[in-house]
């Protein structure tokens, strides 16, 4: 992907790009390779000569690094490993953001700061109980603090709530209130609404839980290993996510109906970036590039003026 990824940025020089990929390629094993991708993105024009295997490339990409200029095509790039409960999605999702802004655009950029946290979630469960109350539970019936938390919660009643930012979403606050319908039976009232049978668990790997962000999404169907886009009842059995319920944990919105079948549905839901991430990301982006469009028009408003 990511020579394609190269080639489409040299031929389109855009003001700007976003790329997304999985957290594997910060892998240490990975390490040289991935800073040769990097490079390749900061000088898209700096090709390989001929047969140049890819190791000799990148020395020479990191020798054009080091002499801090270069009179061609040049992009600032900067990337972080982001967890998209981190910004309101609700499924743990890390993966690795890449954003390069072409350096005549004259501006720096930085990735957004969190604006959820596992910490006001626990707060809200088990210091206010807010969470239960927003979702009707009745204190009989809600679950004791897990063993291995009470320590954490304990020092979390020390803490300010606005410190921790807005609770992470959970299943439950992202699927809870769509129509109930037994497996194998479609909705009528929303789209793409289907439970399909089948699901099964596995060990160490039995679905995500209700009342927290789901794991992360898989591009697969009835073989997807380790039990990935199932939900886990209160009695331990799973079933599988409907398509419509994966694409609330996307961040898809209801109108976005998806057509085919539903193991095609299930790739490209396991294939595609959370909607509300890509957005938070992007917004950024458009923001510090208005930020310098602005700047500029000032500055030649004020040369006129002074003119």
């Amino acid at each position: 992907m990511f020579p394609e990824a190269v080639r489409v940025v040299r031929e389109t020089q855009p003001e700007a790009f976003i790329f997304e990929n999985v957290k594997g390629l910060l892998r240490r094993s990975f390490a040289d390779y991935y800073s040769y991708i990097i490079h390749q993105l900061r000088y898209p024009e700096a090709l390989p000569k001929g047969d140049e295997e890819w190791r000799d490339h990148f020395a020479r990409l990191e020798r054009l690094h080091s002499r801090g200029k270069h009179e061609g095509l040049t992009y600032n790039v900067v990337y972080r490993l982001l967890n998209a409960c981190d910004y309101g999605v609700p499924q743990r999702r890390e993966r690795v953001l890449i954003v390069g802004i072409r350096s005549d655009q004259g501006v720096e950029f930085s990735f957004p700061p969190a604006t959820h946290s596992e910490d006001a979630l626990l707060y809200d469960k088990w210091v206010t109980g807010e969470y239960w109350l927003r979702h009707g539970v009745p204190k009989g019936k809600r679950p004791e603090p897990p063993q291995q938390l009470r320590g954490r919660i304990e020092r979390l009643k020390l803490l300010i709530p606005a410190m921790m930012g807005e609770p992470w979403r959970t299943v439950r606050d992202a699927v809870g209130d769509l129509p109930r319908i037994a497996i194998g039976q479609t909705s009528t009232k929303i789209a793409n609404h289907f439970l399909n049978p089948g699901a099964r668990s596995y060990a160490g790997h039995n679905g995500s839980p209700w009342d927290e962000p789901a794991k992360t999404l898989k591009a697969g169907d009835h073989g997807v290993p380790g039990g990935e886009n199932t939900l886990r009842l209160a009695d331990g059995s799973v079933r599988y996510f409907s398509v419509r319920e994966c694409a609330r944990l996307q961040t898809f919105p209801d109108d976005w109906v998806f057509e085919g079948s539903w193991t095609e549905s299930m790739r490209q839901l396991g294939n595609a970036v959370p909607v509300l991430l890509s957005r938070v990301v992007a917004s950024r982006v458009a923001a510090v590039l208005r930020f310098r469009g602005a700047s500029k028009r000032k500055v030649v408003r004020q040369a006129v003026a002074a003119y």
